[in-house]
């Protein structure tokens, strides 16, 4: 049973199953472990845009993912929120965004190595405004594991950028989170239906374990 549905109804499945949507596309050659926005800021209930109780456990299944990753020599990468005091460079996010440097501080327990990048941006998708896709060419990568938080915003656009260069895209169902969990599942769906396959945690480490 997917995680999202309980928030499908019948003429949404019938739909689904008529136009061919949800399959798989499997993992590629060469994979990257792309880790989005796990700051404080995102995390942390105590801060605006955190929750800790989705926040947390996704950091410690990532932090899990990160030390097979790890293991297996994979190109590693982080993003962080990028605060800038001009309005243009803000630009219109609703609500603000976060400000401090606690906020924009990746969280300990994942903490980047000094051969790891760590991209700062400003804008949703860790492509846009960043180095990230010449970095993968040099890598020779053809696919993603995307974790990160929210779900819902900046690794549903991670996802559909990686996507867009046809990188093969996989999301761990554990090492995203959300603070909204009807916008996690839908975004969850809305992934394994168009742009990336939706695993578990177990799926993906057992795969690095024998495949690579």
């Amino acid at each position: 049973m997917a995680i999202w549905d309980d928030v499908l109804n019948e003429e949404d499945r019938k739909r689904f199953l008529k136009s061919n949507m949800g399959g798989t596309r499997g993992f590629g050659k060469k994979p990257a472990l792309l880790i989005v926005d796990m700051t404080y800021g995102f995390t942390d209930s105590k801060f605006r845009l955190g929750h800790s109780e989705t926040g947390y456990p996704a950091v410690e299944a990532t932090a899990h993912l990160l030390k097979k990753a790890r293991d297996k020599k994979l190109p590693v990468f982080f993003t962080k929120p990028f605060s800038e005091a001009h309005q243009s460079g803000i630009g219109l996010w609703k609500g603000g965004e976060a400000k401090s440097e606690e906020e924009n501080t990746i969280v300990k327990q994942i903490m980047p190595r000094e051969n790891e990048v760590i991209l700062q941006k400003r804008r949703p998708s860790a492509f846009f405004g960043t180095s990230l896709v010449d970095m993968l060419i040099y890598h020779g990568i053809d696919c993603l594991v995307i974790t990160g938080l929210t779900t819902s915003g900046c690794v549903r656009a991670s996802v559909v950028d990686a996507f867009s260069y046809n990188y093969k895209v996989i999301v761990p169902e554990e090492c995203v989170g959300d603070r909204s969990q009807i916008s996690h599942k839908t975004s969850l769906m809305d992934i394994q239906m168009k742009y990336g396959d939706v695993l578990t945690l177990d799926e993906v480490t057992k795969w690095m374990e024998h495949a690579l």
